[in-house]
């Protein structure tokens, strides 16, 4: 007896202990490919309800200075009591985690608080995900569900108007059905939720892939089925858990479910519906109801029960603008009403490819071999997430090749790096302009391949040693190089480079004197400029004394043709034209002209502005690039050559520039009306306010200054930074397109390659080109369309101390426009001193520029053309209003909308206007 009781306690703990086992093995394989971290955590931990385990992130950031701890009234339900805060200047900070090639992946971001102040973006890898912007004491997720491109994938936080947090960061393998039903590989989600009572979330281990499903409040007078399903086929491993699906809620009629809060561009969006029976006694018939979206319908006679299963879904497609309504309705004939649904909306997102893999390996590579002799450098602590795509790196530019970004550029000088040059930069395939000058680098010169594309090497101001490569002398495209300043290298290379057509500081810190074919070729541009010069003035002198003596026999007298001749030609690259059209000013001139830089009168990404006066009296602004100025080498060498090549009288003229001791200074004339950004919102302002027909001149200005660019001879050129505060207004008013530092010639057929930087202003970018990187005229349209809603609203672009909804310019009035409720946007201060039909005008020509397309939009010249169709009106009523007020009219006029909403004119005596001026144009 005794054995026999041994025996089933020992057959009770092998039981027991298989069972442990089954049940270990069971969570291991559930969690397998989960990577849980917890931002700032004191230490790895388990979830006490969920059981996962979470990881500090110390791994990827070290620095405990940047961690916080959440507050404690927001401390509730929160497995991890900090957060990191990334205390940056501009750029990224990403998390990479390791992924398994064309695996689906959920990846989920935990922000632990958010203010009405705070706004940054993140993105899975190039690819932006959502915005952070909350006004609630709550958790902020976002999470977006992706294909894996490669074996890992960066997390990565942007930047905006507040210095990027997070708290804790998720990812969880998910079945490969999941992306069954879509075209694109990545979906931001917008909502999970159960709507049938249940008043916590369910997530992990009910959800076997960690899917938090939303707890939602119960619809108005539904109703709950009192059955209950336990076992159930579900037919697939993306449906629901059944605890999420076994209680649900009913309506003898009908259910609607509302979601506020969507994004206004033109997204698709996937609502995914998911339905169980759980009255046993129905059958197929009996519960039948309609699907509505937006009051459109999308599913007609929906059956749970149709082919015989108790559990069913649909997915459907729409494209919604800020909300989404889903209703239904109990059809015709049923007998029963809807029944509420797990519900599901994904967001389709295009996924955007990141930098060539070689190029992205070699990068990473190097920065790895920089920081063994650089852990606190600050270039490479910024050196995050992918080095082109969403705030490139420092000192990175990238161009497009074969549909991918590569790099061509790296500019690490002044950077305080220090060890030996990494061997890896020779692995760059695509490099051009390589500028390592002003560091600490010693040891030899790595060795380039034949295949090498670089242009320009600049080594110089380092402490290099030996003598300069073969390699790199014999480049097949190499055209300057300088390598001076490294007092431990051989000058053995002289007789090398003299026999090359290289431009070089043939290692030396003072200027060389120029090889002979340098000496000839300026000696031959220099006798041609003169002669081309003599021919000039002879040409224009006959013509001159020809016109003269022609006109001599009107009452005895000479009367020259011109006091001021203007002439041009029409190549930007000519020589002549930019030596004569843009001064060279000393350093010690600029400090005398502007005595020192006395009167500072601006700052701007390029750096600091002031205010001087040149020895023949002419006011001038003197732009002076600082040493941590966002812009380099490429932005003065960019605004220098297109403003030499380029004259118009809207776009603000370059007088000389300064290009001394590594000072980079632009001369401009002096605007003595400030900007249009100061005259609408800024001090300026509240002294006195712009007038309607003054405004709309503006904009006219600036339209046709951006209309010559974009109708360059030969090749466009676009602007890229449109905004009011690059429209300068001179002592008459004239509008001014200025800053052309981000300017580019457009692309054209043949180009082999385009750049991808993304540059502008938030507020003020093309949706479009920050979506897909393909740059045309069409951008500045969008955002000359921002300038002319400023200009009629009075308002900023972008202005988070507004209410959520006012926030952006465009999205607030766009609504009201399409209302025909113009009134309600326009600026209080013009109120009345408009005539209707010159406004609708410039708001439908605004509409038409911020069509999210660019297809749609117009082209500079056709606004040109509305523009000064409505110039012509305004000036038109306004005279006509000035006789009426002579004779004891009335001068004021403004816009009245009938039912329809179309504008009327408000006074009996603007009825009387001509007949051009009072045909009001339906809106679009």
């Amino acid at each position: 007896m005794m054995e026999l009781q041994v025996i089933w306690i020992i057959r009770l703990v092998v039981a027991c202990v298989l069972c442990l086992c089954i049940f270990i093995i069971s969570a291991s394989s559930a969690t397998e490919g989960f990577e849980s971290i917890a931002c700032c955590a004191d230490s790895n931990y388990t979830d006490p309800k969920t059981n996962l385990n979470y990881t500090t992130d110390y791994r990827w950031y070290s620095d405990k200075s940047s961690c916080r701890q959440i507050p404690k009234i927001l401390l509730s339900h929160r497995s991890n009591v900090n957060f990191r805060l990334f205390d940056i200047d501009e750029g990224k900070r990403c998390y990479n985690l390791p992924t398994i090639k064309d695996q689906v992946y959920l990846i989920r971001g935990i922000f632990p608080f958010d203010s009405v102040n705070s706004s940054f973006y993140v993105s899975i890898g190039a690819t932006e995900l959502g915005e952070v912007t909350s006004s609630r004491l709550e958790d902020l997720e976002i999470e977006g569900i992706f294909r894996a491109p490669k074996d890992n994938i960066d997390f990565c936080l942007l930047k905006e108007d507040v210095n990027p947090f997070i708290s804790q960061l998720e990812l969880r393998p998910l079945p490969e059905e999941y992306l069954h039903d879509f075209s694109t590989n990545v979906l931001k989600l917008i909502s999970r939720n159960n709507l049938c009572g249940i008043e916590e979330d369910i997530r992990f281990p009910v959800d076997q892939n960690d899917r938090i499903w939303k707890a939602t409040s119960t619809p108005l007078n539904a109703l709950p089925l009192s059955f209950n399903v336990s076992i159930v086929d579900l037919n697939g491993k993306v449906t629901p858990p059944l605890k999420v699906l076994q209680t649900a809620l009913t309506h003898p009629e009908r259910l609607e479910f509302v979601h506020n809060g969507l994004e206004t561009e033109d997204y698709e969006y996937s609502v995914l519906l998911y339905f169980l029976e759980l009255n046993n006694t129905l059958k197929a018939g009996e519960r039948v109801f309609d699907i509505y979206l937006n009051s459109e319908i999308k599913k007609e006679s929906f059956d749970v029960l149709e082919g015989g299963s108790k559990y069913s879904y649909t997915v459907l497609n729409i494209s919604a603008n800020g909300s989404l309504n889903i209703t239904l309705v109990k059809a015709s004939g049923s007998k029963f009403g809807p029944l509420s649904p797990a519900l599901k909306i994904l967001q389709a997102r295009p996924w955007i490819d990141e930098t060539n893999q070689t190029d992205l390996e070699v990068i990473q590579k190097m920065r790895k071999e920089l920081l063994l002799q650089n852990q606190d450098n600050e270039a490479l602590e910024s050196w995050s997430g992918d080095p082109c795509m969403l705030f490139p790196w420092k000192g990175v530019a990238c161009d497009s090749s074969n549909g991918s970004s590569v790099i061509t550029k790296l500019d690490l000088s002044s950077s305080n790096l220090k060890g030996t040059i990494p061997s890896s930069v020779t692995e760059m395939t695509k490099l051009q302009i390589l500028n390592l000058s002003h560091n600490h680098f010693d040891g030899y010169i790595p060795s380039f391949p034949p295949s090498s594309l670089l242009i320009s090497v600049d080594l110089s101001y380092n402490d290099l040693t030996g003598q300069l490569p073969e390699s790199i002398i014999s480049l097949p495209h190499l055209n300057s190089l300088y390598f001076g300043c490294n007092q431990h290298m051989s000058n053995d290379d002289e007789a090398k480079l003299n026999s090359s057509l290289i431009n070089t500081d043939y290692g030396r810190c003072n200027a060389k004197k120029p090889k002979f074919g340098q000496v000839f070729m300026i000696g031959a541009i220099t006798s041609g400029s003169i002669l081309i010069t003599l021919a000039v003035v002879i040409l224009f002198f006959c013509r001159y004394r020809h016109k003269s003596i022609t006109l001599e026999g009107f009452g005895g007298k000479t009367y020259p043709m011109a006091t001021n001749i203007i002439f041009s030609l029409p190549s930007k690259d000519d020589f002549f034209i930019k030596s004569v059209s843009v001064k060279p000013f000393t350093l010690e001139y600029i400090e005398l002209a502007t005595e020192k830089y006395k009167t500072l009168i601006g700052e701007g990404g390029f750096g600091s502005v002031y205010r001087g006066t040149l020895d023949d009296g002419q006011e001038v602004a003197v732009k002076v690039r600082s040493a941590t100025s966002t812009q380099g080498t490429r932005e003065f060498d960019n605004e220098l050559n297109l403003l030499s090549a380029i004259q118009h009288e809207n776009l603000v003229p370059l007088l000389g520039y300064c290009n001394e001791y590594d000072q980079q200074i632009l001369v401009y004339p002096f605007m003595s009306n400030g900007s249009l950004l100061d005259r609408l919102y800024g001090e300026p302002a509240k002294r006195k306010i712009l007038d309607w027909p003054t405004r709309l001149s503006i904009a006219l200005g600036a339209a046709r200054g951006l209309a010559y660019l974009h109708t360059f001879p030969g090749r466009s050129v676009i602007h890229r930074d449109v905004k009011s505060s690059n429209i300068l207004l001179d002592h008459s008013m004239c509008a001014k397109v200025a800053d052309f530092g981000f300017s580019k010639y457009a692309p054209q057929e043949g180009d082999s390659y385009v750049s991808l930087e993304v540059r502008g202003t938030a507020g003020y970018l093309d949706p479009e080109y920050y979506k897909t990187q393909q740059l045309s005229e069409k951008s500045d349209v969008f955002s000359f369309g921002v300038v002319l809603l400023e200009i009629v609203s009075g308002r900023e672009p972008l202005n988070i101390k507004r209410p959520r909804v006012e926030w952006s310019l465009v999205e607030w009035a766009k609504p009201y426009i399409r209302a025909s409720k113009v009134d309600e946007i326009v600026d209080p201060g013009i109120k009345g001193g408009y005539h209707a039909e010159a406004l609708w005008r410039v708001v439908e020509v605004a509409l038409q520029c911020l069509e999210p397309y660019s297809t749609y939009r117009p082209c500079m010249v056709d606004i040109v053309r509305e523009l000064e169709d409505a110039l012509l009106i305004e000036n038109n009523a306004s005279e006509y209003m000035k006789s009426i007020d002579s004779l004891g009219g009335s001068n004021r006029y403004s816009i009245v909308m009938d039912k329809r909403g179309v504008p009327l004119t408000s006074t009996s005596a603007e009825s009387t206007l001509p007949a051009q001026n009072v045909s009001h144009p339906q809106p679009r």
